[in-house]
């Protein structure tokens, strides 16, 4: 029996958490690439504002005189933030002809570029270097060495933020969805009750008017008519069962006194006891639909009781022995565990005796009676080697009136197995068909055993 506990294991294969990861996984996309955006643009910001001032510079001394332009740059070397700004005055041959700052490599005219490390530099530089009219270069240099520090720890404040932001919405998509997700294993929990047959169960209405209390609502609608729709048809047929066995019962009765008592000729004679033999099989047919009627409507409890499987199959198999050798089948009993369980022992009687009937009319040679536990669980098989039932079968041959395809040609009035089926339903039990190759193997299932 599946657990009403909520586990987590089987969350992540619902609708509504699926819904919930997918709106999560788009908000924290949209979070780290507004974060990443951020990161970008900034650093982007703060290297061309040092640009900017390099840009600034370079404009200012380009508009100096060549013969003042060295005295320009001593004085900006002297007015320079100390480790900050850097400055050199090359002349036409390449020489330095001033400045404070020693490139490891000739420098790059026009654009501003990063240097990792110059002599007495302490940290990384971006270097502009432009041409004056008169051929000289003017090389300004900048530390961004506080750029880079204010990069990382800007980078560390985004990556905090961003995985303390997953974390919250992980959290809270988490608890947010607790609640539709308990109210989904709800709706589960129901449907499967109301697929087994409780069709007076009812889908649960939170109150709450959304979308899950809609689709209850409609569902709980559906059920309604068909409840209503099922309920008829089984009254009736109850009603016509109910009120004509008992005229064709009298009929038959009067049949059978009229050739016992009366001198009939041969064909009048054959024709009667065909009509007594049809007559049998419409009472049984009519006394089987007030069987399961009663079985649906009583939901008897008060036969319950601890039995003994093991004496109880006992019991079955000594009276369908006698019927098994009568047809020349092989009856093997098999029942070596001995588990107790609670039931109605009359009713399950009943569903195992109807189990081994119908084994013993379709099957070749042989049938086998077995209790085994599996899982802590006990359960009852009933294996023969006849023909089967097809796969595609398995679950009409449990309703009234379906008889399998193999079948034809048998006795029988195809209600044995849905009175089977409204036993164990009483009792919780499950009843399964697999194929035994060659024939079938009945299973039921017995819930548990008694507290």
């Amino acid at each position: 029996m599946p657990s009403d506990r909520l586990r987590w294991r089987d969350v992540h294969a619902t609708t509504p958490f699926r819904l919930t990861l997918l709106l999560g996984s788009a908000f924290l996309a949209a979070l780290w690439a507004t974060l990443a955006t951020s990161y970008v643009f900034t650093a982007h910001e703060l290297t061309a504002r040092s640009d900017q001032i390099l840009f600034t510079r370079a404009k200012s001394l380009l508009a100096s005189s060549p013969s003042t332009l060295p005295d320009r740059v001593r004085a900006e070397i002297a007015n320079a933030t100390p480790g900050l700004n850097y400055f050199a005055l090359f002349g036409q041959d390449g020489e330095q002809v001033v400045g404070d700052i020693d490139l490891p490599a000739p420098p790059r005219i026009g654009a501003p570029y990063a240097v990792p490390a110059a002599a007495g530099v302490h940290g990384p530089l971006r270097v502009l270097a432009v041409r004056t009219a008169a051929g000289e270069t003017i090389v300004m240099g900048r530390d961004i060495s506080p750029i880079q520090d204010l990069r990382v720890r800007l980078l560390q404040i985004l990556l905090v933020s961003g995985l303390g932001g997953t974390a919250l919405v992980v959290a809270a998509a988490m608890l947010l969805s607790l609640g539709p997700l308990r109210r989904v294993r709800d709706l589960e929990r129901t449907s499967r009750i109301i697929a087994a047959g409780g069709l007076h169960h009812r889908m649960p209405v939170a109150g709450r008017r959304d979308e899950l209390d809609q689709f209850a609502a409609t569902v709980n609608l559906m059920l309604d008519e068909v409840a209503h729709v099922v309920a008829q048809v089984k009254s009736a047929t109850d009603a016509i069962a109910h009120d004509l066995r008992t005229p064709l019962t009298r009929v038959r009765a009067t049949l059978y006194r009229m050739r016992q008592e009366t001198v009939l000729p041969d064909a009048a004679r054959g024709v009667t006891e065909r009509a007594i033999e049809d007559l049998d099989a419409v009472v049984d047919r009519f006394a089987a639909l007030l069987r399961i009627a009663e079985l649906e409507a009583s939901g008897r409890r008060a036969g319950m009781a601890s039995i003994d499987l093991q004496t109880l199959l006992g019991e079955v198999a000594e009276l369908y022995d006698p019927l098994a050798e009568e047809r020349g089948v092989a009856l093997t009993v098999d029942l070596r565990d001995r588990p107790r369980i609670t039931a109605d022992p009359e009713l399950l009687f009943e569903a195992v005796g109807n189990l081994l009937d119908n084994a013993i009319k379709f099957t070749r040679s042989q049938v086998t009676l077995r209790l085994r536990e599996r899982e802590d669980l006990p359960v009852i098989e009933v294996i023969d080697d006849g023909p089967g039932i097809p796969a595609e079968e398995r679950e009409a041959v449990l309703r009234r009136f379906h008889r399998a395809s193999g079948a034809a040609g048998i006795e029988g009035t195809g209600l044995g197995l849905a009175v089977v089926s409204a036993i164990l339903h009483l009792h919780g039990f499950t009843l399964t068909f697999e194929d035994a190759t060659p024939g079938l193997i009945a299973r039921i299932a017995l819930r548990a055993y008694p507290t």
